[in-house]
């Protein structure tokens, strides 16, 4: 079997940990026998001369190789913040002459899609331009947030109900898109792994003299991109809270970038942290174990969640969790021997961080508990999944009720479109 990998969300020569996660599932999807995989990741065109951080986009390669992956970056035309709704179908137009060259090079059987819109709908166009199967999945965001938007929520619809099967990273993602009217049965929940060798516990003290963090103060660690989502702002609030009576002064380490560092840095200096609080940075992800090592406690502070890898790999390094209860959380942290669940309040927050640096954990215990989700057995239930759509005997796939198939990229698509979305 041929997969063509279709998303937006995998790393590239200018940005490394984007979508380390899907890389993950996909590279150990290519490891299985008779698997042959090829990632297409576009990016958006964006003129070499442009100013802001949108000019990076211009210093993606177009074609290199990942961990043994051929990876292509074909361009695609979007508004910056306005014309949402076309975005899927502007994505398809764009990569399809990139897409037919792909075919000629490499005939896949079926295309694997990550995120729902708009890659998710460009990759079900592609799906019937091209007569294969499409398998959509879902990672967070484009679920939770998406389908508040009353413009878009149709849009996802469509292309779910136009997948040929759709994947949650959790359960609690599933009831978010049976609640778009998807059939459950219709809906595997394939959460993400972990891969242990990566991500192994390493001698505290080592981790803090590697990386120049106290060795008398307990750490509190943060690893996420800089945005809204992640709540760093409010994990800075609650934190704060944490230093009041303490007689071992807690210290905060943030890992991560993004466009909310300045006003979290601003935020810091408020609230009297500057010497409490280290922001890191961005860091390789094959060096992230050491700082997870390097934790006494790890907390996650978000407004919405699909799966994060990062509470999986905290746990996998020994490190208890301290986390809000949203999305898939509650299905990584199963009991109190692994971590605590908090509202989203600073003082909850703060009193859950508290608790969990006065408590004694079994760290080989968490280890255990995390190495049991390995990317291997992601990779057996995801195969599963492409396999079903295919009668073994004859080759044919099996697909979705969905109407009549395209045969070209022009105005029959759009047609489509427009009739499931009005």
């Amino acid at each position: 079997m041929n997969v063509l990998v279709f998303t937006t969300l995998f790393p590239n020569n200018v940005w490394p940990n984007h979508g380390v996660f899907v890389k993950e599932r996909v590279a150990h999807v290519a490891r299985s026998d008779g698997r042959a995989v090829r990632v297409v990741a576009p990016v958006p065109y964006c003129p070499p001369f442009s100013l802001g951080g949108r000019q990076r986009f211009s210093r993606v390669v177009p074609h290199e190789v990942i961990e043994g992956l051929p990876v292509s970056h074909p361009r695609f035309f979007m508004t910056p913040k306005i014309g949402m709704t076309l975005y899927g179908l502007m994505m398809f137009l764009s990569v399809l002459p990139a897409m037919r060259r792909i075919r000629r090079e490499f005939a896949f059987d079926l295309i694997d899609a990550h995120y729902v819109y708009p890659d998710g709908l460009a990759a079900v166009l592609l799906g019937r331009y091209f007569r294969c199967p499409v398998v959509v999945s879902a990672r967070g965001s484009d679920i939770n947030l998406f389908a508040t938007l009353p413009l878009i929520r149709p849009l996802l619809r469509f292309t779910l109900r136009r997948a040929d099967r759709v994947v949650a990273v959790s359960g609690a993602l599933k009831e978010a898109i049976a609640a778009l009217g998807i059939p459950a049965e219709r809906i595997s929940v394939i959460p993400n792994g972990v891969d242990a060798q990566k991500f192994r516990p390493v001698p505290q003290a080592d981790a803090r003299q590697a990386l120049g963090l106290p060795a008398d103060r307990p750490v509190v660690l943060s690893v996420g991109g800089m945005n809204p989502v992640k709540g760093f702002d409010l994990l800075l609030r609650a934190f704060r809270l944490t230093l009041d009576g303490q007689i071992r002064r807690p210290y905060l380490v943030i890992v991560g970038d993004g466009a909310e560092r300045t006003a979290l840095e601003a935020q810091a200096s408020a609230l009297d942290l500057r010497g409490d609080v280290r922001f890191a940075g961005s860091v390789p992800h094959l060096e992230l174990y050491q700082w997870y090592s390097a934790a006494d406690v790890f907390c996650l502070a978000s407004r919405r969640e699909g799966w994060p890898n990062v509470v999986l790999e905290a746990l996998a390094c020994g490190v208890p969790v301290v986390s809000t209860e949203v999305g898939g959380v509650p299905e990584i942290v199963t009991s109190e021997t692994l971590g605590l669940l908090v509202t989203r309040d600073e003082r909850a927050l703060a009193a859950g961080i508290v608790r969990a640096l006065g408590t004694t954990w079994q760290g080989r215990a968490i280890v255990e508990h995390a190495r049991a989700r390995s990317w291997e057995g992601v990779a057996g239930a995801v195969l599963d999944t492409f396999d079903s759509l295919f009668d073994r005997t004859s080759g044919s796939h099996h697909s979705a009720p969905s109407g009549p198939r395209l045969s070209d990229a022009g105005q029959r698509s759009i047609a489509a479109l427009n009739q499931r979305t009005r």
